[in-house]
């Protein structure tokens, strides 16, 4: 496939970089030509406008800083839209809305254009090293048809469900991040005003059951089965573990918003006589203000899990 790439900054620029290491042909476009340079040396094609891009390719790439780039480029004057006939592929890989996306899908769709929505996770450096995954969500046959690309500069490219899905999943991805690095903030403040060097913290809790296991690897065990029974630890041993540290953030008067959340919700908990229960019962208290129930298949989750040792 003859490849457009429109976006060459911060992360685009080495993904582009990559898919022609990879071999491909690169029709590149950016508001900036001279960000181009380094492609256009290593012999991509420019051109001036994103419906010049979908002229001359089969699949085109955008990685744009958000929804109201993606729009213009896609269904702007001279956009995308203008370029595209029917069995070529879009893919968005830019941190986007679920339903902008679905729009933009809806409206390609009558021309018989596929559209994915794909972001990245990787940041600056795995996007240059290739160590990048996206998240699809789309047509799983396309998908499929057009993974042989993106290997090319990624090497967790996986497919996640119908349009949107993709954007869905980076959103959850890049809040869950940012809510915890808040609360890092939080406990940290906390140890060092009361006396502990933050190096000597850092240390010590890397090596504690939280600082040994992937972030998300843990919902496997309770959250995802919806299972609470028997406990790992007691709901009431934590409730009584995190007492402890907001009366020592009172101490030493550390504000601990979260942690004053965190004991709110496990104190609610308590209260509906799940003490001796495991202490991630607490979370079934989201599932209802929510509306959702989450009860993932424990042999589906097993053969997740059994494929990455693998891997």
């Amino acid at each position: 496939m003859k490849v457009g790439f429109i976006g060459v900054g911060t992360m685009g620029r080495h993904m582009a970089a990559n898919l022609q290491k990879s071999g491909h042909a690169l029709v590149i476009n950016d508001t900036r030509k001279e960000a181009a340079a380094s492609h256009l040396a290593d012999g991509a094609a420019w051109a001036d406008s994103p419906q010049a891009v979908a002229q001359q390719t089969d699949i085109v790439f955008t990685s744009l800083p958000g929804p109201v780039e993606v729009e213009a480029v896609a269904l702007g004057d001279k956009g995308l839209l203008a370029g595209m006939s029917a069995g070529k592929v879009f893919f968005d890989l830019s941190t986007n809305s679920p339903t902008v996306m679905r729009r933009i899908h809806a409206t390609f769709e009558k021309q018989g254009v596929h559209v994915l929505d794909a972001p990245v996770s990787g940041g600056p450096r795995g996007a240059e090293s290739g160590k990048l995954a996206i998240w699809v969500g789309g047509d799983e046959g396309v998908f499929t048809k057009c993974k042989p690309v993106l290997d090319g500069f990624s090497d967790q490219a996986v497919y996640v469900g119908p349009i949107g899905a993709g954007s869905i999943a980076k959103l959850v991805h890049n809040c869950a991040g940012y809510m915890i690095q808040t609360a890092m903030a939080e406990v940290f403040t906390m140890g060092v005003k009361a006396g502990v060097d933050p190096l000597a913290i850092w240390k010590a809790v890397r090596q504690g059951a939280r600082g040994r296991v992937r972030t998300f690897d843990s919902l496997a065990d309770n959250f995802l089965p919806g299972k609470y029974d028997p406990p790992s630890f007691a709901l009431r041993l934590a409730h009584k573990d995190v007492t402890l540290a907001t009366q020592l953030a009172h101490e030493v008067k550390v504000p601990m918003r979260l942690a004053q959340l965190t004991l709110q919700e496990m104190t609610e908990a308590l209260n509906r006589g799940w003490g001796e229960r495991d202490s991630r019962v607490a979370m079934l208290l989201q599932n209802e203000r929510a509306g959702v129930e989450i009860n993932v298949d424990a042999a589906a989750l097993k053969t997740v899990l059994d494929a990455e040792k693998r891997g």
